[in-house]
């Protein structure tokens, strides 16, 4: 009986271990990102040359796209790299809206079916219930289709309005924390995979 009450402990304060990890690496996804806010307040889609890898837009500025790479940079990974390789391995899985005919590190990254299409090849998709605020928890990003062929991109917060999240975006004002999450179509969900957590020297990377 002690043997097993003994492995019992154990084996909560394991759960409980990996749990608070799991917490922790959502929390930092949010924290980069709600860092932005106040910082970035325009929108600017321009074609900029970057420094590679942990290249960045000036902070004032960029599109939904970067608010998204800045807070998952925060965590160690660089979705400018990490996309950009993905795509040299695999450059046909990746969508061909741009006509391009190699990956392009400068820009890659900051396309929404980009970072839709390397979520859904590295990370956790979720499928059910994409109309159900209750399904979504602080630190995963959820892509929208605006309409006219327009998509769109953003973290959840973990804070509330009501039963939906709120969302961590720059939809054309700057970093923002609005109740936007069922205002626009969801086509996409996803949750990041645990990080190994390496030395960076920043949140938010490089300016340029």
């Amino acid at each position: 009986m002690k043997a097993y009450l003994a492995l019992l402990s154990v084996l909560i304060f394991a759960s409980t271990f990996l749990g608070a990890e799991s917490v922790s690496q959502s929390s930092r996804v949010v924290t980069a990102a709600r860092q932005q806010i106040g910082v970035t307040k325009g929108y600017d889609p321009a074609y900029r040359s970057l420094k590679y890898p942990g290249g960045d837009v000036p902070l004032h500025t960029g599109v939904c796209t970067d608010v998204v790479v800045r807070a998952i940079r925060g965590c160690g990974l660089d979705l400018q790299k990490a996309v950009h390789e993905d795509m040299r391995r695999d450059f046909g899985a990746y969508p061909k809206n741009w006509g391009l005919k190699r990956p392009d590190k400068n820009i890659d990254h900051r396309r929404v079916p980009n970072l839709m299409r390397y979520f859904e090849r590295h990370h956790i998709q979720m499928f059910e219930k994409l109309k159900l605020g209750g399904s979504y928890r602080p630190g995963d990003i959820v892509a929208w289709d605006l309409g006219g062929g327009v998509l769109h991109i953003g973290i959840v917060s973990d804070r509330v309005s009501g039963r939906n999240p709120l969302i961590i975006h720059n939809i054309g004002g700057g970093a923002k924390e609005e109740n936007v999450l069922l205002k626009f179509k969801v086509i996409g969900h996803y949750r990041l995979k645990e990080i190994p957590q390496k030395r960076h020297s920043s949140t938010a990377g490089s300016n340029q």
